[in-house]
């Protein structure tokens, strides 16, 4: 019985998809004990985990030779491995293509994949973000095709990941783990896998639950930053401080809770989780109009900031063409080095088409590759802060000498509050 295998941690686990997700997916099971096997059709992943060297920032490579030595892990690219499989855990991604409608393709080729070798009895675990429905629609026929009967001879349940890339406090094992199944014997197999590896589990009633749940984490946060974006740039225009107003309104010890203004959205899931939601319900002849609204308020900021750039500029009687710019921060967050989807590149885009001698300092990226060219991180020292003619502040890295930017920089606009209190309006401005 596999609920007997899992509990004695005798079950193989397979893991598609060898991503920021899921390579510390199957690190952790390794780690409890559990046989892992890691599917990737990228062989530079696996050759690399099988030398000991991790491509995520959030495993180190000490983490993976300590799993190799175990005799209990192994990395690959031939599907075929799946066939040995106990536990399939699909966590590939899932994009926007150019019309910001989701793109399932990698999840369609991983369900192919099970389908082709999964033997049965062997639960599947989807946990790609995706549209309320994939599992029981998309997912489940393919296999009940090749396999039988869901619930029976074999088990489908679906767990939104809750990775946060650079997060050292919450992590897969002590992040609450929902997992929502097609049958109650799904959801009861899916809830003893992950009681082995986390420290707690929330059952619901349904796959369609559990991916819902997961849009609206991040549609919950976009909305939110929405919001505070908007209030930003209500602020600018009244000549009143933004941050010092969340500051004072989160003194308020119930019903509020603070976001903060930025540049825009970045990483994986805030710019791009809430329009698989919308997509849906367009089907549905819904139209979801907080999240339109969020969205174009959100994908705004970089054009806002490139705008306050010039303005500040302005001020000093300095054109953008031609005017010495620095920006601090390429990654969408601090102490990573994740551009996917950052706002930092569009500004790049923004200020290079308007002609500004653009440069940038970001101690995690050494070099960003944009349409108009590769740019490489810039040292930050007096030298380079006295050089230039405005420093645009858009991630706050915690290893970073802030202190040293305010001081020996000419003009700087300050997109993150870095120092909220620093009052000193003929050269250092905020969002």
């Amino acid at each position: 019985m596999l609920s007997d295998t899992i509990e004695r941690r005798e079950s193989h686990v397979l893991v598609v998809g060898l991503g920021y997700v899921g390579l510390p997916i199957a690190i952790e099971f390794n780690k409890q004990g559990f046989r892992v096997t890691g599917y990737d059709k990228d062989p530079h992943k696996t050759n690399g985990l099988l030398g000991g060297s991790s491509h995520v920032e959030d495993i180190t490579d000490d983490e993976v030779e300590q799993c190799l030595s175990t005799g209990r892990f192994h990395a690959t690219t031939d599907a075929s491995a799946m066939a040995d499989a106990d536990v399939i855990v699909i966590a590939v991604p899932t994009p926007l293509n150019k019309t910001k409608d989701p793109d399932i393709s990698y999840i369609l080729e991983a369900t192919e994949d099970v389908a082709t070798h999964a033997r049965k009895g062997t639960l599947v675990v989807l946990e790609s973000t995706t549209y309320p429905g994939t599992t029981r629609e998309v997912v489940m026929p393919r296999l009940e095709e090749a396999i039988g009967d869901c619930g029976t001879d074999f088990f489908l349940a679906f767990s939104p990941e809750r990775i946060d890339p650079g997060n050292e406090t919450y992590t897969f094992s002590n992040t609450p783990k929902v997992v929502g199944g097609i049958t109650d014997a799904c959801t009861k197999l899916a809830t003893e896998l992950y009681a082995a590896v986390c420290s707690q589990v929330v059952p619901v009633s349904s796959p369609a639950s559990a991916e819902m749940v997961k849009l609206l984490e991040n549609t919950f946060r976009s909305v939110n930053i929405g919001l505070v974006n908007e209030i930003a740039i209500m602020c600018d225009k009244l000549g009143v401080d933004t941050w010092e107003v969340i500051d004072a309104a989160a003194t308020k010890p119930f019903g509020f809770m603070p976001f903060y203004p930025g540049p825009g959205l970045g990483g994986h899931c805030i710019p791009v989780d809430p329009h698989y939601l919308a997509w849906k319900l367009k089907t549905l002849n819904y139209r979801a109009r907080f999240i339109e609204l969020a969205g174009e308020v959100n994908s705004s900021m970089p054009e806002h900031v490139a705008e306050k750039a010039a303005d500040i500029l302005n001020r000093f009687a300095k054109p953008v063409r031609g005017s010495k710019v620095l920006l601090v921060g390429a990654a969408y967050k601090p102490d990573i080095s994740d551009v996917r989807e950052s706002p930092a590149l569009d500004v790049m885009r923004v200020l290079l088409d308007k002609g500004a001698a653009l440069s940038y300092h970001d101690p995690h990226v050494p070099e960003v590759r944009l349409d108009e060219g590769t740019l490489r991180s810039e040292p930050l020292d007096a030298n380079t802060l006295a050089d230039a003619d405005l420093v645009v502040i858009l991630t706050n890295h915690t290893d970073l000498d802030y202190d040293l930017v305010f001081e020996r920089s000419g003009a700087v606009l300050d997109t993150r509050g870095v120092h909220r209190h620093h009052r000193d309006p003929e050269r250092i401005f905020r969002l």
